[in-house]
């Protein structure tokens, strides 16, 4: 009596192997020495034999428990890897392993509509506040005559009778063999001998839908909003695709947006910024009170906390900052200009008391010319 190789050492395999890890490695060997890519070679087509057997024994849970038990005697393998390969070819084996990518066996292939993309223009406070627009958008949709499936009205699609309406055939490329989507159907599975003249036959017509899109509260540029199920219907009552919604905020006349803070720049005159007072200052939510403190600066940030927009990702609410741009005053009338010609040397005459930065600034230019010439 021969030795026979351990059934666990054939495939290289630990005896404590689960079921996805012994399919792998039978169809790793079983590709490697298969007949069919060793023509000629008998040590291939014997390893072959080995590795057959072995994966016949293991991958049956009774025959395992047996072998575990009580090694070859406990299993009877006079059938198994003698005088054939149980019609096991190598395209069976080829299609095992990538039967899954081609969808092999799995009935017709059936294909998902195409997915839409509509663009939708908002406003700053449609945006930040939330809405429900209505868009019309143009798309393939079932066809109400045949009900979607293409066949002529009282008849029926017909079973392909290239791939016995299984969608896709089997080709022999050399030693390979694939799966490939039936030129007959198309991967359908089905023929259609008496198409509808309305679709002429693909199931679906050209429409435009009216649609109700939900904008949700704090939504910004380039946000999108997925419509499931609300894209073009695929040909013979296949799945729908998704709409999605790109969104883009218009540009708004006071303020503008960065992430959950709106900023905005108010003029005010030379006296308020000098002397100090209070303006009224727009918000989303109405006017606030904005104190302008004495002797404030042109481009000075002044913070209204949660005054800002609240985030689609979360409930936290951003602030409101305002720039203060102090207005160089235009069309003086001649007394108006006496004025400030009285109130500038009023300035000189108290020296660098008044306008301290412009006197620090002449200093920075002294040292930076000194410092070239010196």
């Amino acid at each position: 009596m021969v030795n026979k190789q351990d059934y666990y050492d054939v495939l290289g395999v630990s005896r404590n192997v689960d079921e996805a890890e012994l399919k792998k490695a039978y169809r790793r060997h079983a590709m490697k020495y298969h007949p069919d890519r060793n023509e000629g070679d008998t040590k291939a087509e014997e390893r072959f034999k080995e590795i057959k057997e072995a994966y016949d024994v293991l991958s049956d849970s009774q025959k395992r428990a047996a072998y575990d038990q009580f090694g070859h005697a406990g299993v009877d393998t006079s059938a198994a890897g003698h005088g054939g390969f149980s019609g096991a070819g190598f395209g069976d084996i080829f299609g095992d392993v990538f039967g899954d990518i081609f969808g092999g066996g799995q009935g017709g292939r059936v294909h998902r509509g195409v997915d839409l993309r509509y663009n939708l223009e908002l406003s700053l406070e449609q945006a930040v506040s939330g809405t429900t627009v209505k868009i019309r958008v143009p798309k393939m949709v079932a066809c109400d005559i045949c009900n979607g499936s293409g066949a002529k009205k009282g008849s029926t699609p017909q079973s392909c009778s290239t791939c016995g309406g299984v969608g896709q055939v089997r080709m022999q490329q050399g030693f390979f063999s694939v799966q490939q989507t039936c030129p007959q159907c198309r991967g359908a599975g089905k023929i259609i001998t008496d198409p509808c003249s309305t679709c002429r036959g693909q199931g679906r017509v050209k429409d435009t839908k009216t649609i109700s899109v939900k904008v949700p509260e704090g939504v910004d540029n380039g946000d999108r909003i997925r419509l499931t199920g609300e894209g073009e219907i695929a040909e013979h009552n296949g799945p729908p695709g998704d709409l999605y919604v790109h969104v883009t905020v218009k540009e708004h006349p006071i303020f503008a947006r960065e992430d959950t803070d709106l900023y905005c720049e108010v003029p005010i005159s030379f006296t308020i910024a000098a002397l100090g007072g209070e303006l009224e200052v727009p918000t989303l939510d109405g006017k606030v009170k904005l104190k302008i403190p004495t002797e404030t600066q042109s481009g000075k940030l002044f913070r209204l906390r949660l005054k800002g927009v609240r985030s689609v990702r979360s409930s936290t609410k951003g602030d409101l900052l305002c720039r203060v741009i102090v207005e160089t005053p235009v069309k003086l009338d001649n007394k108006q200009k006496e004025l400030l010609r009285e109130f500038e040397q009023s300035i000189l005459n108290q020296g660098t008391k008044n306008s301290p930065q412009a006197h620090s600034w002449m200093n920075g230019v002294k040292r930076f010319f000194d410092s070239m010439t010196g």
